[in-house]
C-alpha cells in the first residue's frame, strides 16, 4: 500500500483534514501552489479542486509517459 508524508505535500492549514477534505480542497492547499497558480489552472483547465488536478487528463498522460520511460 502507498503512503504519503502529508507534511511534506499540503501547506499546514491542510495537513490534519481528512483525505476527502483535501480531495475537495482548492489546489492551492497543496505546498507549493499558490492562490495564482489555482486560479491559472481553473482559468487554462477548469480545474478547482485537488481532485480536478488529479483527473486532468494532460497530468495524468504525463504520469503514464514518466511511468514508460521509468520502466525502460
Amino acid at each position: 500500500m502507498a503512503s504519503v508524508d502529508l507534511d511534506k505535500v499540503l501547506d499546514k492549514a491542510w495537513a490534519d483534514k481528512s483525505l476527502s477534505e483535501i480531495l475537495a480542497a482548492p489546489v492551492g492547499a497543496l505546498k507549493g501552489v499558490s492562490d495564482r497558480d489555482g486560479e491559472l489552472l481553473e482559468e487554462a483547465f477548469g480545474v478547482k479542486t485537488v481532485a480536478d488536478l488529479a483527473d486532468l487528463k494532460y497530468v495524468r498522460w504525463a504520469q503514464a509517459l514518466a511511468a514508460l520511460a521509468a520502466a525502460k
